[in-house]
């Protein structure tokens, strides 16, 4: 049922209203793993919103760079870096590389990730791997060369990673990302224990439905419109606002919090009630939960 036209639906302001300072973040350097494009590059931009330098880190230069001139255009100092996020010392050059270009790097957004829709039973090995270990082993490699540095220096810091809303649910075609996702969260709560004392802060935002070029959602048939009909806002997420609450967790706006997985969501995750559909298995699904045929 489409959402009624009687109902109330807040909207965020337009991209260039965000909700802090200029110079919110001048003088220090963010680093963005998965930055050139999606959520990735909504961070990088949140940042550059607040005055940020930003180190862009991909796999694909290419992919990076258009993502560093998109945000150099904001006005900010930018740098595009190729690395495998699974390779210790692929991250540690990086991190050096960034560094030499745009000092030291004082605020860390763990973004990259892959996922693909995928019944449980067809994930391959090499097909788990390759999810899990991008999101986990990237997200541990970059978070704890990030906090070796900060300790060197004598500084704080701040660190955001991107999780999703399902983490707690699962999602059907989603073993393999719903895994990963968790263990993310985990971290992020220990990580902010270990590293208190030392003044750097993890948090995380469970993310839900942010359609962007390169996602999946609102792919299917009927485009974004069945989405935003099962969300009680209303509606599916603006990109720019989940890059603004990332960006914003890191702030001293929030500086006493740490360890906090923050759902973003539009309380989708929350929607439970006796008059939902009747529950069909994935595979029994005439156009699969993703829609696959």
């Amino acid at each position: 049922m489409p959402v009624p036209q009687h109902h109330i639906i807040a909207t965020p302001p337009p991209f260039d209203t965000p909700p802090y300072p200029a110079d919110m973040f001048a003088g220090q350097t963010v680093l963005v793993t998965g930055g050139g494009s999606g959520m990735g590059l909504a961070m990088a931009k949140a940042f550059a919103q607040g005055g940020a330098q930003v180190a862009v880190m991909g796999r694909d230069l290419e992919r990076a760079q258009d993502g560093a001139a998109q945000i150099a255009a904001l006005g900010v100092r930018t740098h595009a870096i190729s690395c495998d996020v699974r390779q210790p010392d692929a991250v540690a050059a990086a991190f050096d590389e960034a560094e030499n270009e745009l000092g030291p790097i004082r605020l860390l957004a763990n973004n990259a990730g892959a996922n693909f829709p995928v019944l449980a039973e067809k994930v391959s090995a090499n097909a788990w791997n390759a999810v899990t270990r991008i999101a986990i082993d990237g997200t541990f490699l970059c978070s704890t060369e990030f906090a070796r540095r900060c300790m060197a220096r004598g500084e704080g810091g701040a660190i955001i990673n991107n999780s999703a809303q399902y983490i707690w649910t699962g999602f059907p075609g989603d073993a393999h990302s719903a895994a990963a996702k968790t263990a993310q969260a985990t971290m992020t709560r220990k990580m902010a224990v270990d590293w208190a004392p030392y003044g750097i802060r993890v948090n995380a935002i469970a993310a839900g439905f942010f359609p962007h070029d390169s996602s999946t959602a609102g792919q299917r048939e009927g485009g974004i419109e069945p989405l935003q009909n099962m969300i009680p806002a209303g509606r599916t997420g603006s990109i720019w606002e989940f890059g603004w609450l990332s960006a914003l967790t890191c702030t001293p706006l929030f500086g006493a919090m740490s360890g906090q997985v923050i759902v973003q969501d539009g309380g989708e995750s929350l929607r439970r009630s006796l008059m939902m559909p009747d529950f069909i298995p994935p595979r029994e699904r005439a156009d699969g939960p993703w829609g696959w045929q």
